[in-house]
């Protein structure tokens, strides 16, 4: 396993997100105070398009998600299924906060 800095833990803002571009890839990083980081493939597969940072984060029954921009479908943050449709799924990505840096394992 090798960690790759992604940022300082407080370049996200809270209930938010961001996009990071991590070897090629861009990555949707997200925030939730009390359940920690979180990061997605930025690819939103129904919209087609590199926008899940750009999404409104939340909730629907406890699950952590966030709301795509083009289609409103929402996708876990914690396992990057669709909950609206259970074919569609996005790669979750492993992150660690550290010494205030946020660091993606691979």
């Amino acid at each position: 396993m090798s960690l790759v800095r992604l940022c300082h833990v407080n370049d996200i803002p809270e209930h938010s997100g961001m996009a990071a571009l991590v070897e090629g890839r861009q990555l949707a990083l997200f925030n939730l105070p009390g359940l920690g980081f979180f990061a997605l493939d930025n690819w939103d597969p129904l919209g087609r398009a590199q926008v899940l940072a750009r999404g409104i984060v939340g909730d629907i029954k406890g699950e952590p998600c966030v709301a795509s921009p083009l289609y409103k479908h929402h996708y876990s943050l914690k396992d990057g299924r669709c909950l609206e449709q259970e074919d569609v799924k996005v790669k979750v990505w492993p992150l660690v906060a550290k010494d205030d840096q946020l660091w993606l394992e691979q």
